[in-house]
């Protein structure tokens, strides 16, 4: 099938412009192939714009025309033609006269070599040619533009640009808050901490003055600064967060990461396979002088990341494996010796199926590793949350092992010091989530943590287990 454009148009009080605009971008080039749809959506607009759009989309079967019921801005205009966009990309254009649509090919070559995930048009690199707009204007651009590289730890020269083009597919999985103009800095915050690959290509720019009918202004520039620290906060970047939540939090734990990767390195052999890699917080810090790394997921928006970080590591592989499905394992059956599954179990409806695929990729007498939740009465609302089924006992994993055709080496108890916050969030407050701050506060002082583990008399929140694969035999 033909690659297929979708153009996204929020359009609001356009009719001077609307029919050339939509003109330009209904006869812009696009690369050899590809079909087009255009998605407007009319944010309410009382100047008859609605009824020139009406009659541009009577005649072009390949537009599909929306409209609000009340005004709420650029921000939900766009979100509304994401909902509806059936292409495989998503270009954002706005339904003035101030972008170029001649330059589509040049903001979907990124994407068609399969380099980006998102491709953002500058008007600050060198275009054709740029109109030369108020200084004021243009330095609260690049200053917000600033302040959102800091924040998000990326480089792009014009974080506020229209111009965004986007797979759609990894799109429509980012939730969009924002109902105005913070649309962009929130969606460059998202891309970045979602590691998407962005590049940026320059454009020619010819933007309008305030007399020309341009909307942005002062309050717009503030709301922005808003969003860009809300968004840095706030880690809402999927919209569908089941199973997602664990692997968000690991992020912001960098150093209590690094504590269970000591334990677990020594014991991993020269090949490893990884069960539910998630966007790879652990493989990165494992795979390190192994001569193959098998990083798998069943989740295709964490394959994508796993495949983006691991690109140009030549000793890592990235393959889908379905932890319930013992037919996903029989294509890598004993080539690996050692196995590891980080806070896999405790989300799956029969782990034993699981386990019984990590011994049938495993070499007899090759070493599985297991990282899960200890303590039945800590389950609460925060497990929920995060999708987690159930928390173990040493004995409940044990015993699994065993009907699996393990042995069990060893269980080691971790983080004794997070119970008594685990059992306050999850059991007693009934929080749906640990915040950001709380995360943060543990693990600037996970050295502290790891000494009391030495003397704190009670289980730990957390185990480590290593078992041997005796081939089956229970």
């Amino acid at each position: 099938m033909p690659l297929k454009l979708s153009i996204l148009i929020p359009v609001y009080n356009e009719r001077t412009v609307v029919r050339r605009s939509l003109d330009q971008v209904i006869r812009a080039p696009l690369p050899e192939g590809m079909e087009r749809e255009l998605v407007i959506v009319d944010d309410r607009s009382t100047d008859g714009t609605w009824d020139i759009l009406q009659e541009i989309a009577a005649a072009h079967p390949f537009i599909r025309l929306f409209r609000h019921e009340v005004n709420q801005g650029k921000g939900a205009a766009v979100r509304t033609a994401i909902q509806h966009a059936e292409g495989d990309f998503c270009l954002i254009q706005d339904a003035d006269l101030e972008y170029d649509p001649q330059e589509y090919p040049i903001l979907l070559k990124p994407l068609l070599e399969g380099r980006a995930d998102a491709v953002f048009g500058s008007r600050y690199l060198a275009g054709e040619s740029r109109r030369v707009l108020p200084f004021w204007h243009t330095m609260i651009n690049k200053t917000l533009t600033l302040i959102s590289n800091v924040f998000s730890n990326i480089h792009v020269t014009d974080m506020e640009t229209c111009y965004k083009v986007f797979r759609t597919d990894l799109l429509k999985s980012i939730p969009i808050r924002s109902n105005r103009f913070g649309f962009e800095p929130e969606i460059t915050m998202k891309c970045a901490k979602r590691r998407l690959r962005i590049y940026e290509v320059p454009i020619s720019y010819h933007g309008r003055t305030y007399e020309e009918g341009k909307k942005i202004g002062w309050k717009d520039g503030l709301q922005a600064l808003g969003v860009i620290l809300k968004f840095w906060l706030i880690d809402d970047l999927y919209v569908d967060t089941r199973g997602r939540e664990a692997i968000i939090n690991l992020t912001r734990t960098p150093a209590y990461t690094d504590w269970l990767c000591s334990i677990l390195r020594p014991e991993l052999g020269d090949t490893v396979f990884e069960l539910c890699a998630g966007v790879g917080t652990f493989s990165a810090r494992l795979m390190g002088r192994r001569l193959r790394y098998l990083a798998t997921d069943p989740d295709p928006l964490h394959l994508h990341a796993l495949q983006n970080r691991f690109l140009r590591t030549p000793n890592v592989e990235v393959a889908c494996c379905r932890p319930q499905e013992p037919e996903d394992f029989e294509a890598w059956a004993g080539q690996f010796d050692s196995a590891l599954a980080v806070n896999v179990l405790e989300g799956l409806e029969d782990p034993l199926t699981a386990l019984r695929g990590l011994g049938a990729v495993l070499r007899p007498g090759a070493k599985l590793l297991v990282v899960a939740p200890q303590g039945p009465w800590l389950y609460g609302s925060v497990d929920r949350a995060m999708g987690n089924l159930r928390r173990f006992r040493k004995d409940d994993l044990r015993a699994l092992f065993r009907e699996a055709g393990f042995e069990t080496l060893w269980i080691r108890d971790i983080n004794k010091g997070g119970v008594l916050g685990w059992w306050l969030a999850s059991r007693l407050l009934r929080r749906r989530g640990l915040s950001k701050l709380t995360l943060k506060l543990f693990d600037k002082t996970v050295l502290f943590w790891r000494l009391a583990d030495r003397i704190l008399p009670w289980h730990g929140l957390t185990m480590l287990a290593a078992a041997r694969w005796n081939g089956g035999r229970c």
